[in-house]
């Protein structure tokens, strides 16, 4: 017959609520402080709020750039003006009759 040590009884008996704690703890400590926690979830809002604003911006540039591809659809009717635009701008062309004042770029 072996004898049990009060030492070692406490132990077995605390053992598994120990185990528990420990996991709970852990578990606690990545839920509030972790990388996925609630204080990571202030800069994840704030990240959220500076690409909303940005996709807001490239929205309207899209917008933009597609109302001017609409305006050179060939099914609908180029619009004159816009041909006339981007051609002046890609080609460097004048009429014969316009003057053409050179401006000094500001650095």
């Amino acid at each position: 017959m072996s004898r049990v040590s009060p030492v070692q009884s406490i132990l077995r008996s605390a053992g598994l609520p120990a185990i528990a704690l420990i996991a709970m703890g852990f578990f606690g400590y990545y839920a509030v402080l972790g990388p996925n926690g609630v204080f990571a979830l202030r800069e994840f809002k704030s990240q959220v709020k500076a690409r909303t604003a940005e996709y807001e911006v490239l929205a309207k540039h899209r917008a933009e750039l597609k109302n001017r591809v609409g305006l050179l659809d060939p099914r609908k009717g180029a619009d004159p003006d816009m041909v006339e635009e981007l051609v002046r701008k890609q080609l460097n062309v004048a009429r014969p009759d316009e003057v053409i004042v050179p401006l000094k770029k500001s650095k």
